[in-house]
């Protein structure tokens, strides 16, 4: 059970290091953002508000908490938390302006974005909030699917039992039994009948 909860490092480091980066954007955005004329109401770096921590520093926080679990955990079940953590914390990027309502008399929290033309107040209101809590979403889900998709990452090595010596193959004594000889054939000879001898040596004197 214990190797099923486990996974490797690298499989959640870069969307963990992604997440990192959006997060601190996410938290540091309203405060830094003045500086380069990219804000939302109040324009002055660094100042805090309620609708700040809300809406901004509290969710960036989770997508960086959630990128740095992501980047160290060995187990699934952390990194899986971490995953999630940053998934609703983009969420939260995205439809926190949009239910602040509910709980602030009717009113919108969060300002409005500052900018003089059209094209910028988008680009604002993309960066803080709706395109970045998009982005964060998608990276957290992807990293949670890459978890989730394989039944784990580092496996447990079993180590083989020794394999059992092969019996030698017995050796059977051959069956010995008393030999076999055949008798001696004596060669076969013709003989003559006598009387043809003696008319053999009668034709023989002249």
């Amino acid at each position: 059970m214990a190797g099923m909860l486990q996974m490797r490092r690298s499989r959640g480091a870069a969307s963990g290091f992604l997440l990192v980066l959006l997060g601190a954007w996410g938290a540091l955005i309203p405060f830094i953002g003045p500086y380069f004329h990219y804000a939302y109401t109040p324009d002055a770096a660094w100042t805090y508000n309620t609708a700040r921590l809300w809406l901004e520093i509290l969710p960036g926080a989770a997508v960086f908490l959630g990128g740095i679990l992501l980047m160290i955990a060995t187990g699934r079940h952390v990194a899986l938390f971490g995953a999630l953590l940053a998934a609703a914390a983009g969420a939260w990027f995205t439809l926190g302006t949009i239910l602040s309502p509910l709980w602030n008399n009717h009113v919108t929290l969060g300002g409005s974005p500052v900018s003089s033309t059209q094209f910028m107040r988008i680009m604002e209101q993309l960066g803080f909030f709706s395109a970045l809590g998009l982005v964060i979403v998608f990276i957290a889900a992807a990293a949670a699917g890459r978890i989730m998709s394989v039944d784990s990452g580092i496996r447990a090595i079993e180590t083989a039992p020794p394999a059992e010596p092969v019996p030698a193959a017995e050796t059977v004594p051959a069956k010995t039994g008393p030999a076999l000889t055949l008798p001696f054939r004596r060669a076969r000879t013709e003989a003559l009948p006598r009387r043809a001898a003696r008319n053999e040596d009668t034709q023989a004197i002249p």
